[in-house]
């Protein structure tokens, strides 16, 4: 597609950039691609290198994991922060202070002998600071560059956390068993420095208009069209909102910042729950400790699938019903999960996967892209922010509160029944959210252009 180019001024690397002969948005989700495949997936190596820091220390492992706990509190504190900032500074910038904490993290616990210095080390600045590399940081920019393909771009983008995790755990395991944790710390950071920071601090843009395109490559908006190309073009429902600065002191006003929050903060309790419990709970229902562990990497490989896939479909029929099909996935697996309990089949075990990664992991993708459908503007980072701070409440909760039913029941019934009932809420508070009632993917506008046309 031919780009056009607005008029401003650009030299140096941006008159390079404009120059692609592609959208350079296309770019931009390569770039995102990359840095979540490497930079979401250190982040999780918490996981990995958990049980040889315990072997090493012989610390119990509440007082070790309170490292993970303490940066992902300070991950939610962040969120909004960094939302904030981003209305000044770029997140070219932004993402390679980030890229330069979390090495600075990993290379700092190399030399760790006492629990607080992993809080600060691979607590507050590896999973702290690495919000900004991960979905939440990523969100604040990337819809920009799109509109009408607004959820593909955002779900390829973001199945690069599944490649990633297939590539990048196991050589991080390796590391491990070969030369120990610290030496996999070394080779983490080095595709920090060595890869994800020069990269996006040269080649990274926070939108369009940065380097003179317009959002999906498109021309500039001052041709004459007809009526229906413009309800196709111009997907606006509620010109009033659309048309509406604003801010996170207007947004938090409304019915629909709230439910669309819970909506989030439900769906990361469920997902959550399900992913951090699924393997033990798997391994005590009769399954081995191997069969559990390719559950798990099975669902992230259905994940990438799933992201592309249903992220493009959001584009077609709408993020509610995208929304409804992913949570509907997990609601689906988690009833799987308590039926194989009475019957541990092989079978169930892996549609619960295909239900779990191919659908439930589609909810990341429309995260990524329903509030900028609502709240596009000036002050989109610091509502995104916000909103990504009651989320990841609900993300911490959601295994806390199922590991707490456990040893008070003595089995997970209790917390798959309460699962199932977040996924409902889900659902329920994102239809009340609404967006189809403030703007339209592109399929419903051109859907609503042909009907007019015809009309």
């Amino acid at each position: 597609m031919t780009q056009n180019k607005s008029k401003v001024q650009l030299s140096g690397v941006d008159a390079v950039l404009t120059r692609t002969p592609f959208f350079y948005g296309w770019a931009v989700v390569t770039i995102v691609f990359i840095t979540m495949g490497i930079g979401v997936n250190v982040r999780t190596s918490f996981s990995l290198l958990f049980p040889a820091i315990l072997n090493e220390f012989g610390w119990d492992r509440a007082t070790t994991a309170a490292a993970f706990s303490i940066g992902f509190a300070l991950a939610a504190i962040l969120a909004p922060i960094v939302g904030k900032l981003l209305e000044f500074v770029a997140p070219r910038f932004l993402l390679s202070v980030s890229a330069i904490t979390v090495s600075l993290g990993l290379i700092l616990s190399t030399i760790a002998t006492q629990p607080w210095h992993f809080y600060l080390t691979l607590g507050v600045l590896m999973v702290g600071t690495g919000i900004v590399l991960t979905y939440v940081g990523q969100s604040m920019f990337l819809p920009n560059w799109f509109q009408r393909r607004r959820g593909l771009a955002v779900g390829i983008a973001f199945s690069g956390v599944g490649v990633g995790s297939m590539i990048l755990m196991p050589i991080i395991q390796e590391a491990i068993s070969a030369d120990g944790w610290r030496d996999a710390c070394w080779l983490m950071a080095a595709l920090l420095l060595f890869i994800i920071l020069p990269l996006n601090f040269f080649f990274q843009r926070k939108q369009p208009s940065d380097i003179g395109l317009y959002p999906d490559g498109d021309a500039a908006p001052d041709k004459e069209k007809t009526r229906a190309q413009q309800d196709a073009a111009d997907p606006v429902v509620d010109h009033d909102w659309v048309n509406t600065d604003w801010t996170i002191k207007k947004a938090v006003k409304t019915g629909t910042f709230w439910w669309l929050a819970l909506a989030c903060s439900t769906a990361l309790y469920v997902w959550y729950a399900v992913q951090v419990h699924q393997t033990k709970y798997l391994i005590e229902i009769g399954f081995s400790d191997l069969e559990a562990a390719s559950a798990l990497g099975l669902v992230g490989f259905a994940g990438v699938l799933g992201q592309i896939y249903l992220g493009n479909l959001s584009d077609r029929i709408g993020r509610e019903w995208v929304w409804t099909i992913s949570t509907t996935g997990f609601l689906l697996s988690s009833v799987l999960l308590l039926v194989m309990e009475y019957v541990p089949s092989a079978v169930m075990m892996y549609a619960m996967v295909i239900l779990q990664g191919g659908l439930g992991y589609g909810v990341a993708t429309v995260y990524g892209s329903m509030p900028a459908d609502l709240f596009q503007g000036r002050g989109y980072g610091i509502i995104f922010g916000t909103i990504s701070t009651l989320a990841l409440v609900g993300g911490a909760v959601g295994p806390w509160l199922t590991g707490l039913f456990y040893d008070e029941v003595g089995n997970y019934h209790l917390a798959f029944y309460v699962i199932i009932g977040m996924s409902f809420l889900s659902i329920l508070s994102v239809w009340l959210a609404a967006p189809r009632k403030r703007r339209l993917v592109a399929g419903q506008a051109q859907k609503r252009a042909a009907l007019a046309t015809a009309g």
